[in-house]
């Protein structure tokens, strides 16, 4: 009968090897279950020199969509992941299982590294931490907290959840933006075409004629031949500027700087500022639903909002929380958030339930932003059409306007 070793956890989560003689993994794994124990492999025992990769046929050829990985593919990931733990089936089958259906080429390297770090004795946690630029702090601690306490893939799939909001949120602002972004790069080749091509045939055309042009056709001129001359100049001073600028923001002084000029900026402060809330209440949400201590979820908050000006404010608060004060105190302490999200937490410590307020918070800044997107693009087009409409008649009045002088004996 084949020997079959395995690596498991017992209700405190201590980790517990051991081998069992059994006719499959399967078998071997309906025994630990029955034991209480939460399995995390079970490989057939071989020679030490064959590992569980060498023991396996040759790989069927994968054919990948894309090589980077993106929000998307972590979401599916994480789902998939959940759903086969939550059926009983061990981490590193799971693993395996997915390794052979995903569409990105490193995800699929990622999830092979994933599996030897766990076979050479590693934990599920322990192994994502090796890959910090693919799994998020909140990935590693989740999985931590999933592991220590026995119910990974419940905590898997509020991951998942969180993922799967913050991926359609993301989605939703993108999609929102495309048409008025579509609309100003449009709106400007359209000018540097009237003013590039259009206006100096018309300048050449009345050079043949002697006349004085009127003032708003020698204005349309100057700066069509300006902007023809230096163009390329222009250019270089445009990519020059964009690449200080990227620099600079990518310091500190510089981030900061920047956060603070959107955060100023009328009409789109807020959106700005709801939109880091809305993180910010989405992450929390999670980790205290998970299990995760207040002090904790703060910590892990602070390194994920992706907002320096938060980040300082979030250390503040865990500090203000960790000398003995309430979250509702601190937050409404901070100067940041709305009123409405301080008193909102102090109800949710009042009768006991955190994570479902976070929840109401969050849905209501993502309403918020979503109304405020959809209002924008609404008003951004007939704005833009008013504007372009403006500009394109006033080129086309200062190119006829000598025409018209012309065509009236105003020749000299």
């Amino acid at each position: 009968m084949p020997t079959f070793s395995y690596t498991a956890r017992d209700s405190s989560g201590k980790r517990v090897n051991g081998t069992e003689d059994a006719l499959s993994p399967d078998e071997v794994t309906e025994r630990l279950q029955a034991r209480n124990l939460i399995v995390i492999n079970v490989a057939a025992k071989a020679p030490k020199e064959e590992g569980i990769f060498k023991a396996q046929a040759p790989e069927r050829q994968l054919r990948f969509r894309h090589q980077g990985i993106s929000a998307d593919d972590l979401v599916v990931f994480c789902r998939q992941l959940a759903t086969l733990l939550g059926s009983a089936i061990t981490i590193l089958k799971s693993l395996d299982i997915i390794s052979k259906q995903v569409s990105s080429k490193r995800l699929h390297g990622v999830i092979k590294d994933l599996m030897r770090d766990m076979e050479s004795g590693l934990t599920f946690h322990e192994s994502l931490g090796k890959h910090p630029r693919v799994f998020s702090e909140l990935w590693v601690n989740l999985a931590e907290t999933g592991e220590a306490s026995g119910n990974l893939p419940n905590i898997l799939a509020r991951l998942a959840a969180y993922l799967e909001r913050g991926a359609a949120f993301k989605k939703k602002i993108v999609s929102s933006m495309i048409y008025p972004v579509l609309l100003i790069v449009v709106a400007t080749f359209a000018l540097l075409f009237l003013t590039i091509k259009i206006i100096p045939t018309f300048a050449d055309l009345f050079k043949g004629f002697n006349i004085t042009l009127p003032f708003l056709t020698q204005v349309l001129m100057a700066v069509s031949a300006f902007i023809r001359k230096y163009i390329l100049m222009i250019s270089g001073i445009i990519v020059v500027l964009s690449f200080l600028f990227r620099a600079y923001v990518k310091t500190r002084n510089g981030r900061i700087a920047y956060e603070k000029l959107q955060f100023s900026l009328p009409l789109f402060g807020e959106f700005c500022r709801a939109v880091v809330v809305e993180k910010f209440s989405s992450s929390m949400s999670t980790l205290i639903e998970s299990g995760v201590p207040i002090l904790y979820s703060l910590e892990i908050t602070e390194h994920s909002v992706n907002n320096l000006i938060l980040s300082d404010i979030i250390r503040r608060i865990k500090e203000s929380v960790r000398e003995g004060q309430t979250l509702s105190q601190t937050v409404e302490r901070s100067g940041f958030f709305e009123p409405m999200v301080g008193q909102m937490i102090r109800v949710g410590e009042e009768v006991g339930d955190l994570p479902q307020m976070f929840k109401r918070i969050n849905a209501f800044y993502q309403e918020y932003t979503e109304t405020f997107l959809t209002r924008f693009s609404a008003m951004f087009e007939p704005l833009m059409l008013i504007f372009m409409g403006a500009v394109i008649g006033i080129m086309v009045v200062g190119i006829f306007l000598p025409i018209f002088k012309i065509a009236t004996g105003g020749a000299q």
